[in-house]
């Protein structure tokens, strides 16, 4: 990885203090980072700041004279490897998408013939505007890649939804799949299998049995495996996430719309179930809305169990993956029920976490056990991401 080299875009939006944090990351990789910072950028992280991360490699003027005896817009991008856009603001992504090029940063990403990874982040209702979903589909179609927007809450007072910049980690993960340095990574040639998010199982056409799973945790996993050189099969309940680029992903619904999906991805090497998959749903979905009928009595639901996946895996899949790993959210006697559950199950490991504590389901942080042979290892709170790529440093110990 060494010598390999991202030219940075800050654009200026909150989410700018993240540019900080993946200047740093980025050198810890290997990378080289040269920055370019848009004049709104700047109101939000000081040069000075980012000039010191990047030991001097900061520029911000189209029409610097020194830098531009030699054009220095077009040297930028051409003297790179990637070109990054983090956070990429509705603005800059209206400039990229109509081909704008007003100030260093625009127009070094028109002169500009690397890869392009953008990483958005705005106001859940700005990046949900239609202008902003056109500019977005006319950069995918320009041949731009997309890390983000993730969901959650925004700065502003009593803000939530889809559009925080994703974590740095996520966006070296995306990186490192553009550029290939890991493609003969550690679990180069083994295929990891992984279940994320929750699934839904319909009452009626308007309702359905489900629960809080965001699916973060599956998808941080599938981008740290992917960056480790495997080969990557993301089965998905629905989520508001992007898939991590370089990621196989079958999207499904329902428990036995998993399972098949499963089953269809094997063999694999490597199997992380973490879904939360319902353990029950109606024996029969009505095909109209049910509706009250003025007695005052709801309607009574009759539940089966859905397939057990894990189970599946666990002790009939042919062939079976030689690492099988579920996952368990608890919400009273932790250890002792996941505990249980992998004696049940018959997987290999099993990562354990309290969902009783509030802002795991559905929030940036998690703090799990991870539970197995050797013994029970109680892992810190941390980010998704940092649990993720945790794991996936476990499992590269373990086939060394």
């Amino acid at each position: 990885m060494k010598n390999q080299r991202i030219l940075l875009i800050i654009g200026g939006g909150i989410a700018a203090y993240k540019a900080l944090e993946l200047i740093r990351r980025a050198q810890d990789r290997g990378y080289e980072v040269t920055v370019v910072m848009t004049k709104a950028a700047a109101q939000f992280v000081t040069p000075l700041s980012v000039s010191t991360l990047a030991k001097g490699k900061l520029y911000a003027n189209l029409f610097d004279p020194h830098e531009e005896m030699d054009v220095g817009h077009i040297r930028l991008s051409r003297q790179a490897d990637i070109v990054v856009v983090a956070p990429a603001t509705a603005d800059l992504m209206a400039k990229m998408s109509h081909g704008l090029a007003d100030d260093l940063a625009s127009a070094t990403l028109l002169a500009n013939d690397r890869p392009v990874l953008i990483a958005p982040g705005m106001n859940p209702k700005m990046w949900d505007h239609p202008a902003t979903r056109r500019n977005r589909a006319q950069l995918v179609e320009d041949g731009v890649h997309f890390i983000g927007p993730m969901s959650g809450e925004m700065a502003e007072a009593n803000e939530a939804g889809t559009g925080r910049m994703a974590e740095p980690a996520m966006i070296l993960d995306a990186i490192d799949g553009l550029l290939g340095p890991l493609r003969h990574g550690p679990l180069s040639g083994k295929h990891v299998l992984i279940t994320a998010g929750p699934t839904h199982e319909p009452i009626d056409p308007v309702r359905y049995i489900a629960n809080r799973s965001s699916g973060k945790q599956g998808y941080a996993i599938a981008a740290a495996a992917h960056a480790a050189g495997a080969d990557v099969t993301l089965v998905s309940g629905p989520v508001q996430l992007g898939a991590p680029d370089g990621v196989r992903l079958v999207t499904v619904e329902t428990a036995r719309q998993m399972k098949h999906a499963v089953v269809e991805a094997l063999p694999a090497d490597i199997a992380i179930l973490c879904a939360a998959v319902a353990d029950w749903r109606t024996t029969q979905e009505a095909d109209k809305k049910q509706k009250k009928d003025g007695s005052g009595k709801p309607p009574i639901l009759e539940l089966t169990e859905n397939p057990d996946i894990l189970l599946y895996v666990s002790r009939e899949a042919e062939p079976r993956p030689e690492l099988v790993i579920g996952f368990a959210a608890e919400t009273d006697h932790l250890i002792e029920h996941a505990t249980a559950k992998r004696q049940r199950k018959g997987c290999d490991w099993l990562v354990a976490n309290d969902v009783s504590q509030e802002g795991v389901m559905g929030g940036d942080t998690n703090a799990v056990h991870l539970i197995r042979d050797q013994g029970i290892d109680a892992w810190p709170k941390a980010d998704k991401q940092a649990v993720a790529d945790r794991l996936v440093e476990e499992i590269i110990q373990h086939f060394q």
